[in-house]
């Protein structure tokens, strides 16, 4: 666990703002709520990658279907945790981290491929780093709930790394220093609303 910490913290180009943190004790619902939908949205991830690549790549349809399937046990982990602690889910408009990063992606194969298991690593390394984050400053349970967490995202990060460098070889480390530049834009702007992975937050709705 702590060489996975390592690596995730040197894949990231930034650390999260302290801005963020200090949104997320206060805004506790919309932390959970976001999070859960980001869970469900990993496992759609994981099932689309497999519906795309899956027929002529039958590793990466492998780990994606082991993917798919933990990060919706995540998912139900959090709306259990939301119903114990009366909190009704409710639409939130997303946060546009995702987005932004997909928005860089190349249309080529297998250029896409590896541009998607990158952003993919990104996306779990910097949900590694703010779970072990979290736990430092929200309640002894949910701090016992997202240290438990932190080690399933390293696991995850370190799976996409591992399934881009054996489609893309040495090449792909120039490519992930552009996307880590990108990624670290993105948590550090000013962002209208708070979410699991908005940047510098503004309001709370």
């Amino acid at each position: 666990m702590v060489e996975q910490t390592i690596e995730t913290d040197r894949f990231l180009a930034c650390p999260t703002p302290a801005s963020w943190l200090v949104a997320a004790e206060v805004n506790q619902d919309i932390l959970l709520i976001d999070h859960a939908n980001c869970e469900k949205k990993a496992a759609a991830t994981a099932l689309n990658l497999m519906f795309q690549y899956g027929d002529r790549d039958s590793g990466l349809q492998d780990a994606m279907s082991r993917l798919a399937r933990e990060e919706l046990r995540h998912f139900e982990q959090v709306t259990r945790l939301m119903r114990k602690r009366r909190i009704t889910s409710r639409p939130l408009a997303a946060a546009r981290y995702a987005a932004g990063l997909r928005s860089h992606v190349r249309k080529r194969e297998p250029e896409r491929l590896l541009d998607l298991l990158i952003i993919g690593a990104l996306i779990e390394a910097r949900s590694c780093e703010r779970f072990r984050a979290l736990s430092a400053v929200l309640d002894a349970e949910l701090a016992d709930f997202y240290n438990g967490l932190s080690a399933a995202e390293s696991r995850h990060f370190m799976l996409y790394l591992e399934l881009a460098g054996q489609r893309g070889g040495d090449a792909i480390t120039s490519r992930i220093d552009e996307f880590a530049e990108i990624e670290a834009q993105l948590i550090n702007r000013p962002d209208r609303d708070f979410r699991f992975h908005s940047g510098v937050p503004g309001n709370t709705a």
